[in-house]
């Protein structure tokens, strides 16, 4: 566990892929790949989730894969069964949570208030998802670490190339970042140029 979330800190961006088919799933990730994102999460409200988890981790050996909207324990172990090397949600469950620790997978528990955050981490949460953190901005990152430095902090929800940089200069462990990297359009468009291009802008801002 501990390796895999060194090197998501390393790394900075988890791209969070939540599509209405995984038909192009291999092309986004490649997009992806070619760009620089090495973390992907695949929600589970996305149709065929964990067969698109098992098809990226045959085909990306390289590319860490991690289901993303786990709302609940049952969800959370056939995403562990299916292959992710990580788990993701937008919303605290402890069963969730005592599941993951379970098979020594980090589950990163979608949070936004102190008393959520610490709630948290004294489950085991090893980082905490701030979401949606689009109304509250990076300022809110540094103020949550003032007395909590010890919890990483992932924002969601309202992260993209323009305040990328500002996050992590806030304290943030890494940072998740949707539709601005994948949306539908640009799979149904088939414009994985694009999604190459967005990625690689991204990755050379934070770095």
């Amino acid at each position: 566990m501990q390796k895999l979330l060194q090197k998501m800190k390393q790394e900075k961006v988890v791209s969070i892929i939540r599509c209405n088919s995984t038909n192009e799933l291999d092309e986004v990730v490649s997009a992806l790949y070619d760009g620089g994102i090495r973390f992907v999460e695949i929600t589970m409200n996305t149709p065929n989730a964990l067969q698109g988890i098992e098809m990226i981790r045959l085909k990306f050996p390289d590319m860490m894969v991690g289901a993303g909207t786990v709302l609940d324990t049952e969800t959370a172990r056939l995403a562990i069964l299916s292959g992710a090397s990580f788990l993701l949600a937008p919303t605290l469950n402890e069963g969730s949570m005592i599941m993951a620790n379970r098979y020594n997978i980090p589950l990163i528990p979608g949070v936004l208030t102190p008393t959520e955050i610490l709630r948290a981490y004294e489950l085991g949460a090893q980082v905490v998802k701030v979401f949606p953190i689009r109304a509250f901005g990076p300022q809110y990152i540094k103020d949550i670490k003032g007395p909590m430095p010890y919890v990483n902090i992932m924002p969601v929800g309202g992260v993209d190339i323009h305040n990328a940089k500002e996050y992590l200069d806030h304290g943030s462990f890494a940072l998740g970042i949707g539709s601005t990297l994948v949306n539908d359009r640009l799979i149904v468009e088939k414009n994985f140029t694009e999604i190459y291009n967005r990625a690689k802008k991204l990755v050379e801002a934070i770095r």
